[in-house]
């Protein structure tokens, strides 16, 4: 337990230290929600089921959160990691290797939900931030939704052959999925052509899980959502146990 604590320190400096993954996790939700909401205001809408731009926005721009921390993130800081040889030598170390993959997803999970918190303390502050569910179920859904992109990010690590690759791919399969899957616009605002296919994309999943536990809904209304990240979650642990490589 203090060799995992000592790693997952050492991690979050690094983290903390590369600006690129920092501005997407905390700064760059927030200058989105300051962005769109000093243009719509936080006025409820019919269209969005009596909430305002800035109600619905919460949820989905923290599921564009865990989808730039566990694609991009952690499947690049793995890749570099494997690259530059780090992976070869800390498994080389007394550190069991699920010690050293673990550290890795805790600090992911913590900036994840230190810049969920950031944008929470932000819409009540500004724009008066509505909240009708049930907090744990919230932190139940955004666990689950994290662990299943975290999964994700192992796959794409284990497969991409290089840090290079790793970045390409990474940013061709998050930026366009960010935008279609309601995770910046609503998708109430999107064509209905484009609603229909942002059903085969995870993260659409991820925003509808956490934009409906965040007004009140029960899971029961929500069991697709969370048999689909569940069987994301499951998938990847699985192909990732197979095929991870640590050089």
């Amino acid at each position: 337990m203090r060799s995992m604590l000592k790693l997952t320190l050492v991690e979050l400096k690094l983290f903390l230290r590369n600006p690129y993954g920092a501005f997407f996790t905390l700064i760059f939700p927030l200058m989105m929600l300051f962005m769109f909401g000093s243009i719509y205001g936080n006025e409820p809408l019919p269209l969005l089921g009596g909430y305002g731009s800035v109600d619905v926005s919460v949820p989905a721009y923290t599921a564009m959160i865990i989808a730039t921390a566990g694609i991009l993130s952690l499947t690049i800081q793995i890749s570099i990691y494997r690259e530059n040889g780090v992976l070869r030598r800390l498994k080389a170390t007394p550190l069991r290797p699920l010690t050293i993959l673990t550290a890795q997803v805790i600090v992911i999970f913590l900036m994840t939900a230190l810049g969920m918190v950031l944008l929470v303390i932000a819409g009540k502050l500004v724009y008066g931030l509505r909240f009708d569910g049930n907090p744990f179920n919230v932190l139940a859904g955004f666990v689950l939704s994290s662990l299943s992109f975290f999964s994700l990010g192992f796959v794409l690590a284990s497969l991409i052959p290089n840090a290079r690759t790793a970045q390409i791919v990474a940013m061709v399969l998050t930026y366009p999925m960010i935008f279609l899957s309601g995770a910046t616009i609503p998708l109430e605002l999107l064509p209905e052509t484009v609603q229909n296919y942002a059903q085969i994309l995870p993260l659409t999943h991820v925003v509808t899980l956490l934009r409906g536990l965040w007004v009140g809904d029960s899971w029961s209304e929500h069991f697709t959502e969370v048999g689909i990240l569940a069987a994301i979650l499951v998938t990847g642990v699985v192909i990732s146990a197979k095929t991870f490589r640590w050089e």
